[in-house]
């Protein structure tokens, strides 16, 4: 399930250590320029570039792949962001609606939408998030939400737990998520020194990793690498399946079997058809199929692979 993590302590830990000076590490020299965010964020509350005001925002999800439209129909999107108290808030929308986030003017803060299907028993977490990063994607009176930033809010989260469970170590305030080079950490993803895969498909990497180690020894981006995986051929029907991630290509049967093959590893995932949820992870399965309300008995199907 990839849900926010109950991160206002990491906020409250953060806060008297809000701006450090940059660090110098492999692979980037300047990720986290305090000096760089900190007259971002000065601007946000000076009425500069990102004015004080814009910190009540309209997020409106971005559309979906279409492969998902073409397999579960319009969702449900949860969107979850930290206010300008630093506590938690969600909003519930359906469809193409819109939600007003309140958010600090003074410092960088994410904002998450979670996709999900309840007539469908999908839950939000099961897919990947669209997302957005106050200041940098503010436009007027909107935060824009984009499945790219969804990777980038998905990060900074995992930044601001990682450093909440490493600071009674000592962890450096200079790798606060609110100290990292957000636009310079974009940039990778045009940057054909970033491995291929990863930039096709960012949810092929292990964030919650990177951001420990990033925490723990500074950002080198030759950890930007897909996950260890493996395949997994299931017979599964002959239709469409789409991942979790809205990068990913959806998957057809193989040629031959007729049976879908899918890529899996020790990491929690779900794929869907229009039949049926499969999840996988640490080496087992279960393939749920959706109640039809004609005949509300089902059955799933569950077993154990190696890989």
């Amino acid at each position: 399930m990839f849900v926010l993590p109950a991160l206002s302590g990491a906020f409250a830990v953060a806060n008297s250590k809000l701006f450090g000076l940059f660090t110098h590490d492999k692979g980037m020299k300047t990720l986290f320029p305090g000096a760089v965010c900190a007259l971002a964020l000065a601007s946000a509350s000076c009425g500069g570039i990102f004015p004080a005001d814009n910190h009540r925002l309209a997020a409106e999800p971005p559309p979906l792949p279409q492969s998902w439209t073409e397999t579960l129909g319009a969702p449900h999107w949860r969107l979850e962001w930290f206010d300008e108290s630093g506590r938690r808030r969600q909003a519930t929308v359906a469809g193409h609606g819109a939600a007003e986030v309140r958010l600090a003017g003074n410092a960088a803060s994410p904002v998450l939408a979670f996709p999900f299907w309840p007539e469908k028993d999908i839950a939000a977490g099961a897919f990947r998030p669209a997302g957005a990063l106050f200041p940098f994607d503010v436009s007027g009176g909107r935060i824009v939400l984009s499945w790219r930033g969804g990777v980038d809010a998905t990060l900074f989260m995992e930044l601001a737990r990682a450093y909440a469970e490493a600071a009674p170590e000592g962890s450096a305030a200079v790798r606060l998520p609110w100290n990292f080079n957000w636009p310079r950490f974009r940039r990778l993803f045009d940057d054909e020194g970033t491995n291929a895969e990863v930039r096709t498909d960012p949810w092929l990497a292990d964030w919650g990793s990177i951001a420990d180690r990033t925490v723990g020894s500074g950002f080198d981006r030759r950890r930007l690498v897909p996950r260890a995986r493996s395949p997994l051929e299931l017979p599964l029907g002959s239709g469409q399946w789409i991942g979790s991630s809205p990068f990913a290509d959806p998957i057809l049967p193989a040629e031959g079997s007729g049976n879908p093959v899918f890529p899996v590893g020790a990491a929690a995932e779900a794929w869907a058809s229009a039949e049926g949820v499969l999840r996988t992870g640490a080496g087992a399965w279960i393939w749920v199929p959706f109640c039809d309300p004609a005949s509300p008995a089902r059955q799933s199907y569950s077993g154990v692979s190696r890989w």
